[in-house]
């Protein structure tokens, strides 16, 4: 299935119908006086979040949406039918955004979650409820009031607890395969993964959703590689994972990737750069001896070891794990430690975006 993280649509309320200019006639009873109906409201625009969906791909063959037109009024006394009320269903973690000013009108957090965006026009008034003691034939009606129209773009950020980031190949759809049901695709070559992965992972007493997010350069927030177009995915997580390459080809030493993957971090957003992170050096396999060899650490110290500790310890982060993720070396360990530092953030945090937001308990469910 596709992944599409950001569509615009088109979205229009229902108009009110009109009312009914109506006088009773029977048989025997003239002069009844006037007896039209009111017409019936236009269908209200609601969206809905739902964990149903994984992605806007439908919105992309249905741009356009419209709540249905209140009935007209009848006569005796007869009022029409409301329009049907229009329910847009769309992902968890959706930005709502008012596509003509860039404003954010609602996020959708939660499963359940209703949000009334759009009112349907009021409908008119029947001659019936214009009829006085000196004004006994009213022959006028109100029109319906039209609906509402307008284009919102729709953003989804996954809801995810912690965010995998690293280069490109760096492991990191090995390692959600390893920890988690996931599956995406590996192969030996950058830019593997062109789409963000969830991965539900289970450890000792503690559950997360890790998100495997497309692997970054340099250059990216000047659009080099797959740019920034995935990095909004992990503004929600509440912990980033980040995997540097053991691997000797890369030619790149560990405190430059670490100081390239910040940048770009920075670059998109401070908050992002400054979330809690663990570090990992991944592809321990690579250099074909145990990790405990003596002369393994001589091969971390030219790979730029003891400089990354010094970054890590000035910015306050612990010290790297040291896995492999093809061979499963320290893999429980690094899952539990990661599901540790989520546990003690606590539980998640959700904020009202907008004022129509609904959000816990104040979710209008239906």
């Amino acid at each position: 299935m596709k992944f599409v993280d950001e569509v615009v649509i088109e979205v229009r309320s229902g108009n009110g119908g009109p009312g009914s200019v109506h006088f009773m006639r029977q048989k025997y009873m003239p002069r009844m006086g006037p007896d039209g109906g009111d017409g019936g409201r236009g269908g209200h625009v609601y969206f809905e979040a739902t964990h149903d969906m994984q992605s806007l791909l439908d919105f992309q063959f249905q741009p356009k949406y419209e709540a249905e037109n209140g009935e007209n009024g009848g006569g005796q006394d007869r009022n029409g039918h409301a329009g049907e009320d229009l329910f847009i269903r769309v992902p968890v973690g959706t930005l709502i955004i008012d596509n003509a000013t860039g404003e954010t009108v609602c996020d959708m957090l939660v499963p359940g979650q209703r949000v009334l965006l759009l009112s349907g026009g009021r409908g008119g008034l029947g001659n019936m409820n214009f009829a006085t003691a000196t004004r006994q034939a009213p022959d006028f009606a109100q029109p319906g009031e039209n609906g509402e129209a307008k284009t919102f773009r729709l953003e989804l950020r996954l809801l995810a607890d912690a965010g995998l980031v690293g280069f490109p190949n760096a492991g990191k759809s090995t390692l959600i395969s390893r920890w988690s049901a996931a599956r995406p695709k590996i192969a030996n070559y950058p830019f593997t993964t062109l789409t963000p992965n969830l991965g539900v992972v289970r450890a000792q007493g503690f559950d997360f959703v890790l998100a495997d997010i497309p692997g970054l350069i340099e250059g990216a927030s000047l659009g080099k590689g797959l740019g920034h177009q995935f990095l909004k995915h992990c503004e929600r997580t509440r912990l980033l994972l980040m995997l540097l390459d053991l691997d000797p080809n890369t030619g790149r030493q560990l405190d430059e990737e670490y100081d390239i993957l910040k940048q770009e971090l920075a670059a998109f957003s401070k908050e992002l750069a400054n979330k809690p992170m663990l570090v990992a050096l991944n592809k321990a396999d690579a250099f074909g001896t145990d990790v405990k060899d003596p002369i393994f650490e001589v091969f971390l110290e030219e790979r730029g070891y003891l400089k990354l500790l010094k970054k890590l310890k000035k910015d306050g982060l612990e010290e790297p794990r040291i896995i492999s993720a093809v061979s499963g070396l320290g893999l429980e360990k690094f899952k539990q430690e990661a599901a540790n530092a989520i546990a003690a953030l606590g539980p998640r945090a959700y904020e009202a975006v907008g004022p129509t937001t609904l959000v816990l308990g104040d979710v209008e469910l239906f």
